[in-house]
C-alpha cells in the first residue's frame, strides 16, 4: 500500500520545504504593534510558494491525525483547506513555468500578502481583502499547455470537489449525517474509526498526497530546480505504482 510511503512523502516535502526557502530572500522581524513579527518583505511569488508549501505539509499532517482517530468529517474540512492550496501552487508555479504573471497573479499576491492588522497599532485593518475569485484561479490552471486534456471538464471536476467538501466546511445536513449510524443508529461524536466511512476517507488521504507531490514537483520546476523537479516526479511516480496506479505524463511533457 502507499500507506507505507506516507512518512516517506511527508518527510520529503518538509525537506524540499527547507530548501527552497533558503533560495529566497528570508523572512525579517518587523515591528508590530509593541512586539514584531516575521515578514517577506519582498512580497514576490516565489516567496509566496513557500509559504504555501510549507503551509500544505502542516495541514497534511492535521488531515492524518484526524484520520488515524476516525475524525473523518473534520479530516474533510483540511482536505477543502487542501485543495485551494494544491490549486494555489499550481496556480503560482505556472506563473514562472510559462514565464507570465499575469494581473490575475498580480492582484493574488496583492492579497495575500494584504495584512489583517495595522502594523503600528495592532488594530484591525479594513478588512477588505480584495480575494481572487477562485473560479478564475481553477479556470487559469486549465486552459495552461499540459494541465489538462479538457479545460471545461478539468473545471468542472474542480468545482464539483470543491463544493462537496465545502458541505464540512459549512456543515451542510447531508454531510453531518455521514457521522449517523450503527446499532442502534446514532450521532458517532468519538470519531467514526473503524467503520465503512473511516475506510471511505481511507481513498482520499491518498489522492491528496499524491496531488500534494506534483504541487511540489511543479514549485521545484518554478524555482529552476530541474534535479529535484526530476527527483519529486519519479518519488510521485513510484507512489502511484505502489497504489496500483500508472500515471503516463512524462517530467519533460512539464
Amino acid at each position: 500500500m502507499a500507506e507505507s510511503m506516507y512518512g516517506d512523502a511527508l518527510k520529503y516535502m518538509e525537506r524540499t520545504v527547507h530548501e527552497l526557502t533558503r533560495s529566497v530572500p528570508q523572512p525579517v522581524a518587523i515591528p508590530f504593534a509593541e512586539s514584531f513579527a516575521y515578514r517577506f518583505t519582498e512580497r514576490t511569488v516565489h516567496q509566496a510558494l513557500v509559504q504555501k508549501l510549507a503551509k500544505y505539509v502542516t495541514t497534511l499532517r492535521g488531515a492524518c491525525l484526524l484520520f488515524d482517530h476516525g475524525f473523518v468529517q473534520e479530516q474533510a474540512v483540511l482536505q477543502r483547506v487542501l485543495d485551494e492550496l494544491q490549486e494555489d501552487i499550481t496556480f503560482l508555479s505556472f506563473a514562472v513555468i510559462f514565464s507570465e504573471i499575469t494581473d490575475l497573479h498580480q492582484k493574488y499576491l496583492d492579497a495575500f500578502y494584504e495584512e489583517e492588522f495595522d502594523p503600528a497599532t495592532g488594530k484591525p485593518g479594513p478588512q477588505d481583502r480584495p480575494m481572487v475569485p477562485r473560479k478564475k484561479i481553477r479556470a487559469y490552471i486549465a486552459t495552461m499547455n499540459g494541465a489538462a486534456t479538457s479545460p471545461s471538464q478539468g473545471i468542472t471536476v474542480s468545482k464539483q470537489v470543491s463544493k462537496t467538501y465545502s458541505g464540512y466546511v459549512h456543515a451542510a445536513s447531508p454531510q453531518i449525517m455521514d457521522m449517523y449510524g450503527g446499532s442502534p443508529p446514532r450521532f458517532h461524536l468519538n470519531g467514526m474509526k473503524g467503520t465503512s466511512r473511516h475506510e471511505e476517507h481511507r481513498d482520499d488521504l491518498w489522492n491528496y498526497f499524491y496531488r500534494g507531490i506534483l504541487a511540489f514537483a511543479f514549485a521545484a520546476k518554478a524555482f529552476g530546480r530541474e534535479e529535484m523537479f526530476t527527483s519529486i516526479w519519479a518519488f510521485g511516480k513510484a507512489f502511484a505504482l505502489l497504489a496500483g496506479q500508472d500515471y503516463s505524463v512524462r517530467p519533460g511533457d512539464i
